[in-house]
Formats: structure tokens, C-alpha cells, sequence
């Protein structure tokens, strides 16, 4: 791995993490109970990874946006917290409902951006 590769993944990463704060302080300012800027992020990122990965696109170019953007703009981290927020908070639906439209309609994106990169 060359310096040129790391700056890829950190070029990407900035972009990344900046689309994720501008999306995720827009949407979650706009409802209160359900962090849906981190469910429209990680989302969006799930579909759009699993087009990079099947799309089978040059190392350098998965490297910026696999990789960099695409790993600063999702949110392992952040899904974690909210979660732990909405069980502290004794918001048990809003947490259910988090959790489910997260893991379940990110693991079919994943797979349906998967196809669809496959096919391009």
C-alpha cells in the first residue's frame, strides 16, 4: 500500500463524514424520536457499497469510495449510540422500529446494490 492509497481513503473519508453530518443534522433535526438521518445515511450506504463491491471497480477507485467515503459516511458507531439513547429513554417502540429498519432493509439494500453493480 502506497502513500497515494492512503490519501484515496482519507480524501474519500473527508467527503464522507462531511455528507454524513450535513444529511444526519438536516433529517434528525426534523424528527425528534427516530434519528432518521442516520437511518437515511446507513442506508443509502449499505445499497451504495454493495454496488461499489459488485460492480468490481478498480482498486484506487474502491479504495476513495468504498473504502474512504463510504466508511466515514455510514455510522456503525453512531447506530449504537442512538440505540442505547432510545433504550435509555424508555422509547421501546422508536427502538424497535430503529433497529428493524436498519438491519433489515440494510442487509436487502446491500445485497439488491450488490446485484445491481453485478449487472452494470
Amino acid at each position: 500500500m502506497s502513500i497515494f492509497h492512503f490519501a484515496l481513503v482519507g480524501i474519500g473519508g473527508f467527503f464522507g463524514s462531511m455528507a454524513r453530518f450535513a444529511i444526519s443534522r438536516k433529517y434528525n433535526s426534523i424528527e425528534k424520536t427516530l434519528p432518521i438521518g442516520t437511518i437515511i445515511v446507513n442506508l443509502s450506504g449499505a445499497f451504495l457499497l454493495g454496488l461499489l463491491t459488485g460492480a468490481h471497480l478498480d482498486q484506487n477507485y474502491l479504495l476513495f469510495a468504498g473504502t474512504g467515503f463510504m466508511g466515514a459516511f455510514t455510522t456503525f458507531s453512531t447506530l449504537k449510540l442512538e440505540t442505547m439513547q432510545l433504550h435509555i429513554g424508555q422509547k421501546k417502540k422508536a427502538l424497535i422500529l430503529y433497529i428493524g429498519i436498519t438491519y433489515v432493509f440494510g442487509i436487502f439494500l446491500a445485497f439488491l446494490g450488490y446485484l445491481t453493480g453485478n449487472n452494470i
